[in-house]
């Protein structure tokens, strides 16, 4: 069983029944989540030894968001205790024309106070296969940036594969931060998740052509990204069309040696809950990556994975390898070049 690693901030999250504003509401539905976290349980769905590596307080809360994870097979062994609470968000859910709402209380959390003195990454990388990260870990803390950049180069140090996804949140920090923090990452990085506005003001990346289509516009900047950053192998990202907030169409694009391949573009036009799509996708593209499928393959059952956790509550993709397999078999894409 191969052996994959994430490290991120494991939360509560309380949301607004269908409907309803978050300040009008008098009841909230609890589940816990996370983009790191959220992966780690799509992949150990997959059939991988996923651990989490993190940080939740020595109290109920903590001891409920680890028992969350391992009640889908995710290893908790690399899960420190310490701190005071857990990091809480609140999501309004969307309707109509009205998109969903997020109100983050995460500052001062167990995880934003985890140091690189805490962890040993030559141990929790022994065996490993890869490992994952987001930029929303760096953006917790000044800490937090030393413990990410640390660990990309412990991992590369010890022939793991890394993966890194911008997953850029402005209401974590600005621009210009996470610029700053995120550049020293990229030398370390094989997989990056990364789309054409991180590329333009992320990575200061000169802006497209306008006669561009949207594909060649992606492939200018991935082009240019495989210039900078020629360490980086895979490029991916999704085209989101926001037509409601229970309507939305999508489409997953995967870079590879120059060659953009995408998927077909899926209508969702009943979306439950979008939150942790992006994480699903994520975890379909290390799955084909992983699995050493054919690109075309990669970028179908990624796309498939992150549509069908659109129809489930929760941030977290619930679907077998099988279930995405069977749905994916029916919806091909294609080769932009």
């Amino acid at each position: 069983m191969k052996k994959i690693v994430t490290l991120g901030e494991i939360m509560l999250r309380l949301s607004t029944n269908h409907g309803e504003r978050l300040f009008q509401s008098d009841q909230l539905s609890l589940h816990y989540g996370g983009a790191e976290a959220n992966v780690a349980v799509a992949l150990a769905n997959f059939g991988y030894e996923a651990y989490f590596v993190g940080k939740v307080p020595n109290n109920p809360l903590g001891l409920a968001a680890e028992r969350h994870l391992r009640s889908f097979g995710v290893n908790t062994g690399y899960l420190l205790k310490g701190g005071e609470r857990l990091g809480t968000y609140y999501l309004e859910t969307g309707a109509g024309a009205r998109s969903a709402q997020v109100t983050y209380d995460r500052k001062h959390s167990s995880f934003s106070q985890l140091t690189v003195d805490e962890v040993s990454f030559a141990e929790i990388f022994q065996g490993a296969e890869l490992f994952h990260v987001t930029g929303i870990t760096p953006a917790l803390s000044n800490p937090l940036k030393e413990v990410t950049l640390l660990a990309l180069m412990k991992a590369k140090e010890l022939g793991v594969t890394t993966s890194f996804d911008f997953n850029y949140r402005s209401k974590l920090w600005n621009q210009k931060e996470a610029a700053e923090a995120i550049t020293p990452f990229l030398p370390y990085v094989d997989i990056c998740s990364c789309g054409g506005l991180d590329a333009l003001y992320l990575l200061n990346i000169q802006k497209a052509d306008h006669t561009f289509n949207k594909e060649q516009q992606l492939m200018y900047y991935y082009e240019k990204i495989a210039e900078m950053y020629p360490n980086i192998k895979y490029l991916y990202s999704t085209f989101r069309n926001v037509i409601s907030a229970s309507n939305n169409t999508l489409q997953g694009n995967l870079f590879l040696n120059g060659t953009l391949y995408q998927s077909k573009e899926h209508n969702i036009d009943h979306i439950v809950d979008r939150v942790g799509g992006g994480d699903a996708f994520a975890a379909g593209i290390l799955y084909g990556i992983i699995e050493k499928m054919p690109p075309q393959q990669v970028i179908t059952f990624a796309t498939a994975a992150s549509v069908l956790k659109h129809t489930v509550n929760g941030d977290c993709s619930t679907f077998s390898k099988d279930e995405i397999m069977a749905f994916a078999e029916s919806e091909p894409g294609k080769i932009v070049r």
